[in-house]
Formats: structure tokens, sequence, C-alpha cells
């Protein structure tokens, strides 16, 4: 059940939701210049505060990512993904095709990226549906309180039907680029 329809269940009556458009037309406007926020499934959820850890780890990513896919994608830090017409996450890291962004976000991802401490919760069930529904190709959870890489694999109708764990010791490889690997010490230590 998405968080639309498990808020639908609470007060239909009290909720209503907003669409991308609408989102998008209040930060325009500067209601949100304070905030760290994302639209999920129509619902304006706060983002989790980054620890030294968090920070680190998106750090190490960006900096193995980027010499790598030079060229061949285009690499997106905790930048909006306009999946849906109710949906504008924020994932601490996208790989895109190359291409101009300046007046449209992307919609799709070969590779999406979330960086979990304290949202490890909302990042295996909600996020991971939602990337699944939308086809996003690839999915990985940087699980820090576990020290491992969750990928997540095949989207079918807002589920990854293959999933897998990386431990230290072991190195993924991009599905969409299987020349470039990270090794998992390297992010979780």
């Amino acid at each position: 059940m998405t968080l639309a329809e498990r808020l639908r269940d609470i007060e239909p009556e009290q909720v209503r939701l907003l669409k991308r458009a609408e989102y998008e037309r209040m930060i325009d406007e500067g209601l949100f210049a304070d905030e760290r926020v994302e639209l999920l499934q129509g619902v304006i959820v706060e983002m989790s505060p980054q620890d030294p850890l968090h920070a680190g780890v998106t750090q190490i990513l960006n900096e193995r990512l980027l010499p790598a896919l030079a060229g061949r994608a285009s690499i997106r830090i905790q930048l909006p993904l306009a999946l849906s017409e109710d949906s504008l996450p924020e994932p601490d890291v996208a790989i895109v095709a190359a291409g101009d962004y300046r007046r449209l976000h992307p919609t799709t991802a070969l590779l999406v990226i979330e960086v979990a401490g304290a949202s490890l919760r909302k990042d295996r069930t909600l996020k991971s549906e939602m990337y699944a529904e939308a086809g996003i190709l690839e999915y990985w959870v940087v699980n820090l309180r576990d020290r491992v890489v969750e990928v997540h694999t095949h989207p079918r109708v807002g589920i990854y039907e293959t999933r897998h764990t990386v431990r230290p010791g072991e190195v993924v490889h991009l599905q969409s680029f299987p020349d470039i690997g990270i090794a998992i010490a390297d992010l979780v230590g």
C-alpha cells in the first residue's frame, strides 16, 4: 500500500495530496527555501538530516563515479528526479543519461542510490516501491547500520524481483556500466 493510500485510510476527508506541478510552483515561490523536503506520492516529506557518515559516503560515491562515468552519463547528487505526477524525490545519487537538465528534471535514471541511516525503513519500503514503479532499472540502498549495500534490480509492478546484499570484501558493479565497480569496504569501512 502506498503512502498516499495509507493516508487516505486515516482521514480521507482531511488529506489533500499534491501534484508535482503544484509542488514545483510552491518551490518557485520560495515556500521551502530553508527546508529539506521532497514530494513522495503526493505528500511533502521532510528529509533526514545528514550525519558525517551519510555525507561522507555520498561524497565517496560521487568521487568514485564521476571520473568513471565522464562522457557516458550524468551524476546527480541530491537533486530532483521527476518520477511521476505526484513524486519528486531527491535521491542521494542518481545516474541519468547525459543531457541538459536546466529546463526539466530527468524522469528516469539508470541507477538510484540512497544512503540510509535514519531513513533505512523508508528507503527499503516506500522508496523501493516508488523507484520500481517508475521503472528504475537498478536501485542501491547503502545500509549504514549493517554496513552493506542492498542491490535491487529487475523492477516489475512496484517491486524489484531481484535483491541481493553486497558486503565488505566484495565489489558492487553497476548494471548499466558493468566495467565500473565500487568496493564496499571503501564505502562503509
